[in-house]
């Protein structure tokens, strides 16, 4: 009996489904909830990595086990349906993004009435922004300074994150004064006493935050299943409590 009873405990470990995500960095408190719900309903488990997109991207067509793709933007997934490293018409918008400027709690400046003027205080000698080579709310970030006509007299402030979330870790650790970041990543508990002001949508290139399933995914059934919970089931619900606003209607 002992036997038998280790036999079927190997059986079930055996047949458990795990869906291998890819997600962009500002989706790390949302993301956590989503997997956990999902876990919890279907008995699936989710393993989710982190980063930046373009680095994902790039992992991706280098081959790395992964079965979908939660990007910072619609452009990475594209690009991977039309290499054939995704499944064709597989991209679907989960949520638009947003780009604040946030500053700690104890700053002097108040970037929701003094916006832009933050960023000129001498005060402010270093901005924490996403490297825009390989993040989209990096090159928001600087395509919004461009618009608002400041990149120039405050680019030799910019340090560049890994991805948002270190950006975000920079100016939360003190080793920046100011960040422009993703709203969602505002609305974590390690970020919620900050002073921040939402950057006009106007000012940059539309966030439009992108989810697609690879051509590498191994238990499809599922990952088609987590995708539809993530985008219209429970996980919506999650998405809209982190800020993201909900795609358009087709």
């Amino acid at each position: 009996m002992i036997f038998a009873a280790g036999c079927l405990v190997q059986a079930n470990f055996a047949q458990k489904k795990t869906v291998r995500v890819a997600a962009a960095a500002d989706l790390q408190s949302a993301m956590s909830e989503i997997a956990t719900a999902f876990e919890a309903q279907t008995g699936t488990s989710v393993d989710v990595a982190y980063g930046s997109s373009g680095n994902f991207y790039a992992q991706i067509q280098n081959g790395s086990p992964l079965d979908v793709f939660f990007s910072a933007d619609n452009e990475y997934p594209r690009k991977l349906e039309e290499s054939g490293f995704a499944e064709p018409h597989s991209a679907a918008i989960y949520g638009i993004g947003k780009i604040v400027l946030w500053m700690p709690a104890n700053a002097k400046c108040n970037p929701e009435l003094d916006r832009w003027q933050c960023l000129r205080d001498p005060a402010v000698k270093k901005i924490a922004i996403a490297n825009p080579v390989h993040a989209p709310y990096g090159k928001a970030a600087v395509a919004a300074l461009q618009k608002a006509g400041i990149y120039d007299a405050i680019k030799t402030k910019l340090v560049f994150g890994e991805n948002i979330s270190q950006a975000a870790q920079f100016v939360q650790s003190g080793n920046a004064e100011a960040g422009i970041i993703a709203y969602s990543l505002t609305l974590s508990p390690a970020l919620q006493g900050g002073k921040k002001w939402m950057i006009p949508a106007e000012l940059y290139p539309r966030i439009e935050q992108t989810v697609v399933v690879l051509k590498s995914a191994k238990e499809r059934p599922s990952v088609e299943e987590f995708v539809t919970f993530a985008t219209h089931g429970p996980g919506r619900e999650i998405l809209a409590k982190y800020g993201f606003e909900p795609p358009p209607a087709r």
